[in-house]
């Protein structure tokens, strides 16, 4: 058979087929969207923001709860991945107790020894809530369209949920056994260890005093979400300050226009609502110019990639022009799960999750090495060093 020759259906041949009508395939509306509308503005962001990611691809995972017994078989080994191709470790390495804290063996993340920062957290939901309170005060009195009500209100939903993921997500906390990665041994003969925590310090990160903890790319700790901002909780606070900006825009815009632009008597305000639209107002100018400044210093912040901390050192030290940071990407912020994960305060899927963080697992090194030589994983628990001496998971990775 020819290259260039198609090949043919049995019982066929070219002289009857071409006497046969054929029939285009038609498309669906949703087939004409993806490809008018949706493909184009994928490979456009894709382009700017570095995101390749292919959902459709399969998915490298291995079920590390599928149980042998029951099955009746063995579980297949995950295929090796070629290079650049993502795949996904599942096993669960956070603790099972139902504990609050910001420890290793707190399974809920918290900070709850800082009084003031838990005031303050909480005073932002009493604000939120008033304003919601507000708004809807408006439109069962009919000063405003119930339309315009219900929008203000999903932005204040999303605002409080995107402000309760910061408040309880991990920031990226280093772990006792945290090592360095090979890239780091590779081009450093020196690593940094923290004198609080007695590990490694992976490069941008700092050991903040109220969590007790280093904090991976930690930018610094807000008291207004009573926790630190680093590289596991960025996306929310970025989402927070988003949609506590667009809450207050959305309110200023729509009392000025009620108060410079509609003349009509349907336009007026209850006399008790007037009252709370007035403080709403002062509580919303502050929130927008405190949001856009805050915006602004996270948009910095990931343009050069120097987090407020260090940008504060460097200027009193005078060494802003011998920075050498690389721009944060906005995969390592919002992952690479798809576009429709980026406005909702779920939790990011990165693309090489030690690249972000700044450091390695013994753990997950150990599962992807019985990955490579085909065996089923077995994990042993690696106990944390209860002394000041490094653990001997650490210890053997870092030179000498």
């Amino acid at each position: 058979m020819s290259r260039g020759r198609k090949r043919q259906p049995v019982g066929t041949s070219a002289s009857m087929e071409s006497n046969i009508p054929r029939r285009r395939a038609r498309l669906r509306p949703v087939d004409i969207l993806d490809l008018a509308f949706v493909q184009p503005v994928r490979n456009c962001v894709g382009g700017v923001c570095g995101c390749q990611h292919q959902p459709q691809k399969e998915r490298l995972e291995y079920d590390y709860t599928y149980d042998e017994t029951t099955q009746g078989k063995p579980q297949e080994m995950p295929r090796l991945r070629d290079r650049g191709e993502y795949y996904v470790d599942s096993y669960n390495e956070e603790p099972w107790g139902i504990k609050f804290g910001t420890t290793e063996e707190s399974g809920i993340w918290m900070n709850s020894g800082d009084q003031a920062g838990t005031i303050m957290a909480a005073l932002v939901w009493l604000l939120m809530i008033y304003s919601a309170v507000t708004v809807t005060s408006l439109t069962v009195t009919e000063g405003i369209p119930p339309i315009l009500g219900m929008i203000y209100t999903m932005l204040c939903f999303m605002a409080l949920a995107s402000h309760a993921k910061t408040s309880l997500t991990d920031p990226g906390s280093v772990p006792r056994a945290a090592v360095p990665q090979e890239t780091q041994r590779q081009t450093s003969n020196s690593h940094s260890m923290c004198g609080q925590c007695q590990t490694f310090k992976p490069p941008a990160s700092h050991h903040c005093r109220i969590c007790n903890r280093c904090v991976s790319r930690m930018d610094h700790h807000c008291p207004w979400m009573n926790n630190c901002v680093g590289a596991g909780n960025l996306k929310h606070f970025l989402l927070f300050l988003i949609y506590t900006w667009t809450c207050a825009a959305y309110s200023l815009t729509l009392f000025g226009w009620n108060y410079f632009f509609c003349a009509d008597e349907d336009c007026t305000f209850h006399v008790i609502v007037v009252h709370l639209v007035r403080v709403m107002t002062v509580l919303c100018v502050g929130a927008f110019l405190f949001t856009s400044s805050m915006l602004m210093n996270v948009c910095y912040g990931l343009m050069t990639g120097i987090g407020t901390i260090d940008r504060l050192k460097k200027k009193a030290t005078n060494t802003m022009s011998h920075s050498d940071e690389e721009p944060i990407l906005l995969i390592d912020v919002f992952g690479i799960a798809g576009y429709h994960t980026w406005p909702f305060p779920v939790d990011p899927v990165f693309d090489d999750y030690d690249r972000v963080m700044g450091f390695s697992n013994p753990q997950r090194l150990i599962r992807e090495q019985q990955f490579l030589d085909q065996k089923k994983p077995s994990i042993a628990d690696l106990e944390p060093s209860p002394t000041v001496e490094l653990p001997n998971c650490v210890a053997d990775f870092l030179p000498i």
